[in-house]
């Protein structure tokens, strides 16, 4: 029997990449009203199509690739666990958008997720830690954050966002 990741068993992967019947949840949503300024948390937020959140200073272009940014949640205690700190990080701290606990963030690479009944965004893909991870959580930042850092993605479809709201794939991205 062929080793199931060889040969004529392509099309096998192809439909485990597809398959994702987890669902997640929408666990904190951040907006920074102005460049370098802490991110403030919020329970609801307007989603704007193919721009930002509402009231994020973020200037994305039309069809940007980076007009939000996902964290996975549970990685937030592996950046403590990294840095010697028990618990888990604030997420305001990481500068992402949004944090989505229960599925694998990175299965959604590619592909597009609906959150709540209206937004649809496109992972467009990683969003790696920069230089301000180690002004922000201290030495060592940059390095805990290196795996964890997140996903970019642009909005397909905007809408009312809140925290709680069901996270779920609905098809792989154009």
């Amino acid at each position: 029997m062929p080793f199931p990741f060889f040969g004529d068993d392509k099309s096998k992967i192809a439909q485990m990449l597809a398959t994702l019947p987890q669902t997640g949840r929408v666990e904190w949503i951040g907006i920074r009203p102005a460049r370098r300024e802490p991110l403030q948390s919020l329970i609801e937020v307007d989603v704007l199509t193919d721009a930002r959140l509402e009231g994020d200073h973020a200037r994305v272009k039309s069809g940007g690739k980076r007009q939000v940014t996902l964290l996975q949640h549970e990685h937030l205690a592996a950046v403590a666990g990294f840095l010697g700190q028990n618990g888990s990080v604030d997420p305001g701290r990481l500068r992402r958008n949004l944090v989505v606990s229960g599925l694998n963030l990175l299965a959604l690479k590619n592909r597009r997720v609906q959150l709540g009944d209206e937004v649809i965004l496109e992972i467009t893909g990683e969003c790696h830690p920069c230089s301000r991870m180690e002004e922000e959580l201290g030495p060592g930042g940059y390095n805990a954050m290196r795996g964890h850092g997140g996903l970019t993605a642009r909005i397909v479809q905007g809408g009312r966002l809140r925290v709680g709201d069901v996270v779920r794939m609905v098809e792989p991205a154009a």
